[in-house]
């Protein structure tokens, strides 16, 4: 029993779905941080009001707080978009072409040596 908790605990995909929640949470302070100190008040700036809830108030009905929560929700994900998602891609592309190359060097030096070795015979 133990020794089945063990190997489900090691498993890689659970260390890795841990750190991503831990490094997540992390990560949350900074976009909050770059949202609500950056983003949000150079907006405000253009619109002249800090956010949008006092826009559009009919009766019990707050449309401008809806409004506010949506302008927050897509301004974090062009933040992680663009500060962690392109940049990521960009990087596991360039790595991706460096093992291509590679590997197309092996096998470029393989196909030489058995050439050599056969042209010997």
């Amino acid at each position: 029993m133990l020794k089945g908790f063990k190997d489900f605990i090691l498993r890689g995909n659970v260390l890795d779905l841990a750190v991503a929640f831990i490094m997540g949470t992390a990560f949350t302070a900074v976009v909050t941080a770059l949202v609500e100190s950056v983003l949000m008040p150079a907006i405000s700036m253009l619109v002249q009001s800090p956010n949008f809830d006092n826009f559009l108030v009919i009766g019990q009905i707050k449309i401008g707080v809806f409004l506010t929560a949506v302008v927050n929700f897509l301004l974090i994900a062009a933040a992680v978009y663009f500060a962690v998602v392109l940049p990521v891609q960009k990087l596991n592309e360039r790595v991706t072409r460096n093992r291509v190359e590679e590997i197309e060097e092996t096998e470029l030096t393989l196909l030489k040596e058995i050439r050599d070795s056969l042209a010997k015979k």
